[in-house]
């Protein structure tokens, strides 16, 4: 099931045929797919945020590996393979936070390795064939997600979300609100409260937009408004997803997310991550080493085209913080909720 009026991305055709976006950045005004032909429109669609969220962006870097490569000129497998190296090291420049993206990178360079001995088009092949493998497992992942997340959540609930997390930042179905969707499916009676999450309104365009969609009982607030709405005794849990979790379960996702944990732990409501173990870098021993992206500034003087700061103020922009793992009661995966948060449960899951 979808819960967008069309796939987030998916490809179509055989060997020449392209890769199919929603552009989210017309949402919710204009729903409109971008046709993805080149490695270089791939990057850019990454870079300024057309396809988004963590999950999704692995699975359009792996399609940008067999558009950078379709028609490399290489008569040799030698040469094909530094093809493959160039294509997936152009594409890791585009953003530099969600592993996901540099997850399906990795996986389909090592790929390339394996089809060595077929004959170049074999191998040209065998990488879409890969590349579709990336987008069918995140499906099922999500999916996952969705069941084991939807056993924390009781009837009658009030949940709280930031940014988003749901169908449009992955194949299908989504992280965080995958548990929505599937306590919605389950009959439970459930009220989504949506931050806004500045300065891009992920959470006003995209979540209200999904949630909206699935029939689920959703409010969109301002991000300043969330504590309030938390000492009203509106929320009992809050389900977030991640851009990257660490190896002793810090983890980083949309700016606002560490407020809203603090926040959560103050008014002692279980705050917990959803994400699938790609998005787990048990090479990055805390979230200290996480790298966060800084967005232009344009971004918040200037969103959505209308000025709303003066000429040459100065901007800082992060674009995701890191939430301590001692403010995280879980971290729903695919194989299981890592609780107690920390660096051995964490290693535990996504080794078993």
């Amino acid at each position: 099931m979808s819960n967008a009026a069309a796939p987030t991305i998916t490809w179509v055709g055989g060997l020449d045929g392209c890769c199919e976006l929603i552009e989210q950045t017309l949402l919710p005004n204009r729903l409109e797919i971008l046709e993805v032909e080149d490695q270089e429109t791939m990057w850019d669609a990454i870079k300024r945020l057309a396809v988004r969220g963590a999950p999704a962006i692995g699975v359009a870097a792996a399609f940008g590996v067999v558009l950078g490569v379709r028609r490399s000129a290489a008569t040799d497998e030698d040469a094909f393979q530094a093809d493959v190296a160039a294509t997936c090291d152009y594409l890791a420049t585009s953003r530099p936070t969600a592993v996901n993206l540099f997850w399906a990178l990795d996986r389909m360079r090592t790929h390339a390795v394996t089809l060595r001995g077929q004959g170049i088009v074999a191998m040209k092949q065998g990488l879409l064939d890969e590349a579709i493998a990336v987008m069918e497992q995140d499906r099922a992942i999500c999916h996952k997600l969705g069941e084991i997340g939807s056993l924390l959540v009781q009837d009658g609930d009030g949940l709280m979300t930031h940014c988003n997390a749901g169908g449009l930042a992955t194949a299908e179905y989504g992280t965080a609100l995958a548990v929505m969707f599937e306590a919605h499916a389950q009959g439970k009676s459930i009220t989504v409260f949506a931050n806004e999450t500045r300065p891009l309104l992920q959470g006003a365009r995209l979540t209200t937009w999904e949630l909206q969609r699935a029939g689920i009982d959703v409010t969109l607030i301002c991000d300043n408004m969330a504590a309030q709405v938390m000492r009203e005794g509106k929320v009992q849990r809050v389900f977030v997803g991640a851009d990257r979790i660490a190896r002793n379960g810090d983890a980083a996702n949309k700016i606002g997310t560490y407020a809203i944990a603090v926040l959560a732990k103050e008014h002692r409501i279980p705050f917990y991550v959803v994400a699938p173990c790609s998005t787990i870098d048990l090479e990055t021993p805390s979230g200290d080493e996480i790298p966060i992206e800084e967005r232009p500034p344009e971004e918040v003087t200037e969103g959505f085209g209308s000025r709303t700061a003066p000429e040459g103020v100065k901007v800082y922009s992060p674009a995701f913080d890191v939430t301590p793992a001692r403010f995280i009661a879980g971290v729903v995966t695919e194989r299981g909720l890592i609780t107690p948060v920390t660096e051995d449960e964490v290693v535990r899951v996504v080794t078993s």
